[in-house]
């Protein structure tokens, strides 16, 4: 380096010095009471303190020192220069206007050909931006972390690139566990290909897409979220990332879901209750209409029911069919429902069975409710009446006609089981889903 230099002509040094980017400031290795004195300061060095190089000549340094000027840092500069060693460091400066900057700079040591210093070179620049920048993106990151909603950002390409606490928390997986991944590792399998298309058609428009995703978190539970995907473009307008922005709603979705099924049960019994066993009975009807298959309901009715109650009162009686209907929905196929269609009356539903196949089930339900024994009650007993569907027969014509076969297990002694009379009706037209 030193052969090399000497080649070249010492006003092209100062010239190069003068026209560097960086400040560069020379001063002598005076290290007394008042310090290094400057001997000589580019004009970078000038633009970015406010002082002209005749200002600053003669002087020490420490005139850009203020307030906010780290002490540490300066203490240790000390000490390099005290050691003869090179040093690099950053702190606040002040420009001679007085308004701060952030200065990043290095000091090497000149030495003479007999090794003594002789000066100490400065090379500094002014990285207050950078700072703020860093700062902002700090700022930035921090934000993201704190919410309580997840974030995921992606290249053009779909390779997810960032993810906060956020989306840690949500769903299980890690920043480094997803980084190089796509978003395709949270798919649940519960939306189709048309969902999927539907959301890029509308990034690739340039929009952003919203919608309820049902995804998958690591430990294997759906997530249900209500999210937002956001394509950033660049100044030509080409898609550069995705940005996700997610709220999980799965406590809500759950106990949305939870409400939904306990409205469909009778809080007593478990049973269907009677607005929504009539839903399922008029989906059952309609099945059997469109496929011609075979469908039977039955209508059970607990003997001596009112006796119950009249002798051993009502808790008694809510004991009893809360047993009875446990053991009716045990005596059943998983296809099969039961409803409680009335105080002591329950309706059963046997979808895909004939006249043939129902007697039967309904038998095993009859003898199933006649083992169980009540502490007060005693035995309890059920009169069934059982029926197919007929051919151009509303709903309620079969309702009507089971109710009645009911009717004669009672007047035939109870605790028995009666076929229904098939009754041709004439032609009718809808469903007659009427209840």
């Amino acid at each position: 380096m030193k052969t090399l230099l000497s080649h070249i002509d010492p006003a092209v040094l100062a010239v190069a010095l003068e026209q560097s980017f960086n400040a560069v400031v020379l001063t002598d290795a005076s290290l007394d009471k008042e310090g290094c004195r400057i001997v000589y300061a580019n004009e970078a060095f000038s633009r970015m303190t406010g002082y002209s190089e005749q200002e600053l000549l003669g002087r020490n340094p420490r005139l850009l020192q203020g307030p906010a000027t780290n002490p540490d840092v300066m203490e240790w500069l000390r000490e390099c220069l005290r050691q003869g060693s090179y040093f690099q460091g950053s702190t606040i400066n002040y420009r001679k206007d007085g308004r701060p900057y952030t200065v990043e700079w290095n000091i090497s040591p000149v030495r003479n050909p007999a090794g003594e210093i002789t000066h100490f070179i400065s090379v500094q620049q002014d990285i207050s931006n950078l700072m703020a920048a860093q700062k902002t993106t700090q700022l930035f990151a921090h934000v993201l972390n704190v919410t309580d909603d997840g974030v995921l950002i992606t290249n053009r390409h779909g390779v997810i690139e960032f993810v906060n606490k956020g989306f840690e928390k949500i769903t299980g997986y890690g920043l480094t566990e997803v980084l190089g991944h796509t978003p395709s590792l949270l798919k649940s399998g519960e939306h189709d290909a048309a969902f999927y298309q539907n959301m890029w058609d509308t990034l690739k428009q340039g929009k952003t897409f919203r919608g309820t995703f049902t995804n998958r978190a690591k430990n294997n539970a759906l997530i249900y979220c209500d999210e937002t995907i956001t394509p950033l473009t660049d100044e030509a307008g080409e898609v550069t990332h995705y940005v996700s922005i997610f709220r999980d709603l799965t406590t809500r979705v759950l106990e949305e879901q939870m409400f939904r099924e306990t409205m469909r049960f009778d809080a007593l019994t478990g049973a269907l209750n009677r607005a929504s066993g009539e839903m399922v009975l008029e989906k059952a009807y309609m099945q059997a209409v469109g496929s011609k298959l075979p469908m039977s309901i039955a209508i059970a009715d607990v003997d001596y029911f009112k006796q119950i109650n009249d002798t051993w009162g009502h808790s008694c009686g809510d004991a009893v069919l809360k047993a009875l209907s446990r053991s009716l929905i045990a005596a059943l196929r998983a296809n099969d429902s039961v409803i409680r269609w009335g105080g002591e009356e329950f309706l059963l539903v046997f979808s895909g069975c004939d006249l043939g196949q129902a007697l039967p089930l309904a038998e095993r339900c009859r003898a199933s409710v006649q083992r169980l024994t009540h502490e007060q009650a005693g035995q309890v007993t059920l009169s069934v009446g059982v029926g197919e569907l007929q051919p151009g027969e509303t709903l309620a014509q079969l309702i009507e006609r089971v109710d009645k076969a009911m009717y004669r297990a009672k007047h035939a002694g109870r605790n028995q089981v009666q076929p229904a009379a098939v009754v041709m009706p004439p032609a009718a037209s809808g469903t007659g889903g009427a209840f």
